[in-house]
């Protein structure tokens, strides 16, 4: 049995049920009384229920009419507010993002941008994951992440890419350390002369190819003594006692007991970038208004970079 009803039918229900009259009814909703008893009729015969009682002083509720009524006028709520919720959607003001990140775009960048959405966006409902970039990417593209925060990215003609932050390299050293007690920022070639913790070439590929680069450019191979995947990690070793590192400035907010941070010489104030990468072709509005909302004048788009983070 298919039951078939209109909103004005539910309309002319609901103003009766709730004036206890028909002619009420009627001036409540602007018609005259007779085509308003035939909507009712009509619906009750689409239900095959009787929902009201017509007397001479009144018009009641059946058992079956009082059920009803809550469901219409949960069934008109739901017509007026459905416009709406089409037009934020299109709109990008309500909808799904799923935004995937290193630990510290997190650190850098995840702050800003959930405080954006939750104030700019609030309908718009978040899925947070955290993962390297390597792994960012392949969620990206088999479309299981709408926008990540990485380290760069291969390039690719389906992926766009903006660069989100750049901040500077940190010598990370245990606080007993000579190199903490110079007096002065280290040279690259003063950090050279002790063991060196490091990142894992596959794991964490771009700070390690950047990290490789600027000790090649200043003519320094130092002595590598373990390679890790997370920055975090390095800190742990380092606090450890068993070398020093160098880490995105960001990381600097982690504190550990024995650890100790300082600025190094000779390196680029900008050297650490975190990218926002996402699908060029997509359908999803919420991303399109965070991208509008998250641009800024120091935001750029770069065509394939070729390192990983």
């Amino acid at each position: 049995m298919s039951t078939r009803f209109t909103l004005e039918q539910l309309r002319g229900f609901v103003a009766v049920a709730e004036e206890g009259h028909f002619g009420r009814a009627a001036d409540r909703l602007r018609m005259t009384q007779p085509p308003l008893s035939r909507q009712v009729q009509k619906l009750e015969r689409a239900l095959e229920v009787e929902l009201l009682v017509r007397t001479p002083r009144a018009v009641l509720l059946t058992a079956a009419g009082r059920a009803f009524l809550a469901e219409a006028r949960r069934i008109l709520k739901l017509s007026e507010s459905a416009p709406a919720a089409a037009r934020n959607a299109a709109r990008g003001e309500a909808g799904a993002l799923t935004i995937s990140f290193t630990a510290m775009a997190a650190l850098a960048v995840l702050g800003p941008w959930l405080r954006t959405i939750t104030g700019r966006l609030p309908m718009v409902e978040l899925t947070l994951v955290e993962m390297v970039t390597g792994d960012q990417v392949d969620a990206l593209l088999a479309g299981g992440v709408d926008i990540g925060l990485a380290r760069g990215v291969p390039p690719s003609d389906v992926l766009s890419v903006r660069r989100v932050h750049a901040e500077s390299l940190l010598l990370a050293c245990p606080r007993d350390h000579p190199l903490a007690d110079l007096g002065r920022p280290p040279s690259l070639v003063d950090i050279g002369r002790y063991p060196v913790v490091t990142y894992h070439p596959v794991v964490s590929r771009y700070l390690h190819e950047l990290v490789i680069s600027v000790f090649r450019q200043a003519r320094v191979e130092p002595d590598y003594v373990q390679r890790v995947g997370q920055v975090h990690s390095l800190l742990a070793l380092v606090n450890a006692g068993l070398g020093v590192g160098l880490v995105p400035r960001t990381a600097a907010r982690l504190r550990l007991p024995n650890l100790a941070f300082t600025e190094v010489d000779g390196v680029s104030p900008d050297v650490v970038e975190t990218h926002c990468v996402w699908r060029t072709e997509h359908a999803n509005p919420a991303l399109d208004a965070l991208l509008r909302l998250t641009a800024s004048g120091d935001d750029r788009t770069l065509d394939g970079l070729g390192a990983q983070a």
